[in-house]
């Protein structure tokens, strides 16, 4: 008992020691002495209702609050869009900016959503008309996600370019010039190059004789799909 009795009595001590330790030092009284089996069992998670509105990005909050017309829809076997009404009787303005903004986005839906529904914005009828007068608003986003450095956001940024130049032709040949920039720095990735280069190759078929000359004068290198 006596045995017992002093291991007790040692123990106690022990506390007492830290606890006047951890009081002359506040900062060690954060630290566990020891770790509790429950620490592993329940890791911190990132709480989704911690972040207010006022912390999310631009394209996060109108998403929120409903203002983009579409949401990601879960199917059995891949995820599609559902909008609130046809994509054809949505004004591109600025709603086709909004969804450029998107992008540059690295959380899901908003990954999906910006990509998909900018894609699918631009394949409407008449997509061309509403298009074009967007392409000074639309072309800053764009370039914001070509400098991404998150080759996921910059491989987005890439495709919605082609994208626009599909649809609008020779209107991005003003603009080209702000985006070469990061496209030249990214041929660099061979991981990337032959993206790029794709890429390249279609806005010279969509803009014409002045977008190869734009292309040449930044990517000295590039070869026409004409030679």
């Amino acid at each position: 008992m006596s045995s017992l009795y002093r291991e007790k009595s040692k123990i106690e001590v022990q506390r007492k020691k830290a606890s006047v330790s951890a009081a002359s030092n506040p900062t060690a009284a954060t630290v566990k002495l020891y770790p509790r089996p429950s620490d592993r069992l329940n890791p911190k998670t990132i709480n989704p209702f911690s972040d207010p509105l006022s912390q999310q990005s631009a394209f996060a909050t109108a998403y929120a609050k409903r203002e983009i017309p579409c949401r990601l829809f879960h199917g059995s076997v891949s995820h599609k869009l559902q909008w609130d009404q046809p994509p054809e009787t949505i004004a591109f303005d600025p709603l086709l900016t909004t969804l450029a903004e998107g992008l540059r986005e690295t959380k899901h839906p908003y990954t999906f959503v910006a990509k998909e529904g900018f894609k699918e914005l631009l394949e409407v009828e008449d997509a061309a008309e509403k298009a074009v007068p967007l392409v000074p608003k639309v072309v800053p986003k764009l370039k914001a996600a070509l400098a991404h450095s998150d080759v996921e956001v910059f491989e987005r940024g890439l495709h919605a370019l082609v994208q626009l130049s599909t649809v609008v032709g020779p209107a991005v040949n003003d603009h080209l010039k702000h985006l070469l920039t990061s496209l030249s720095k990214r041929l660099m990735d061979k991981r990337l190059k032959q993206l790029i280069t794709g890429a390249l190759q279609k806005l010279e078929q969509h803009g014409g004789k002045e977008c190869l000359l734009i292309i040449k004068s930044k990517i000295p290198t590039y070869c026409s799909i004409y030679t």
